[in-house]
């Protein structure tokens, strides 16, 4: 059972995997600037739900090449996040929130290296919709968590990085207290030091990668970097420390 679940999720994740470069690409944009329209030869981006589903290759012309982040990429990445975490979490209904936020997560995560941007058109639903997800997950037999502590991780782990961005509000952008939220709740389905210690990882990554580039002299202790994806990987590595260790 748990090894076709392990081979679902994967293809699951594939499948997302293969529609995340076209969104990067359109999510790729400063703030205050319209959605991506069009390729970077200036052709229009066309296809279901207007442009936003479908593969990042324009075929306006049969030169035009592709565009956003590489596909295998996308595609390995986003399968095997969703393969670990239905082999850590088995099948527990917790499993399917996870692997609908999972795609979503890689999506921020490659906005957010590009242009250092968490957009609320992504982060506001993944905080309601893993809030709502993980509600209904608790009513079902054989759930490994709490929807309580998880409502209160999200109130908790929004409240440190909302602190966070008051003391140094030129070093963190409010888009990483906006996702906040959906790690919380998330890491709080499994309890309290589920949620610190993903907590702490995803800060911990994040001072960790900083260090090194000051060391690589590539750059200062004042130089923005991307949080969001040092979140989203500490809150990853909580996730699976806590679905394996529930009962």
């Amino acid at each position: 059972m748990r090894v076709l679940l392990i081979v679902v999720a994967a293809l699951w994740g594939a499948g997302a995997g293969m529609l995340v470069p076209r969104a990067v690409h359109r999510f790729s944009v400063d703030a205050g600037q319209r959605w991506r329209a069009d390729c970077p030869a200036g052709h229009p981006i066309t296809g279901t739900f207007g442009g936003w589903l479908g593969r990042a290759r324009c075929t306006a012309v049969a030169q035009c090449a592709g565009y956003g982040p590489g596909a295998p990429v996308a595609v390995t990445v986003t399968a095997l996040v969703c393969a670990a975490l239905a082999a850590a979490t088995g099948p527990r209904p917790e499993a399917a929130v996870w692997l609908l936020a999972a795609p979503l997560c890689v999506l921020l995560a490659l906005v957010d290296l590009r242009v250092h941007r968490l957009p609320d058109v992504l982060t506001l639903p993944l905080a309601g919709g893993t809030a709502v997800l993980l509600g209904a997950a608790a009513l079902l037999p054989a759930a490994g968590g709490s929807w309580r502590t998880a409502l209160l991780g999200a109130a908790a782990l929004g409240a440190v990085y909302f602190v966070l961005f008051l003391v140094n509000p030129s070093g963190m952008g409010f888009g990483d207290v906006k996702l906040a939220p959906a790690l919380g709740a998330a890491l709080g389905w499994y309890g309290w030091p589920v949620l610190v210690f993903g907590g702490t990882a995803g800060l911990l990554y994040g001072a960790c990668y900083g260090l090194g580039l000051v060391l690589l002299r590539r750059a200062n202790r004042k130089t923005a970097m991307p949080l969001g994806p040092f979140m989203i990987g500490g809150a990853l590595t909580g996730v699976l420390l806590g679905a394996l260790t529930a009962t």
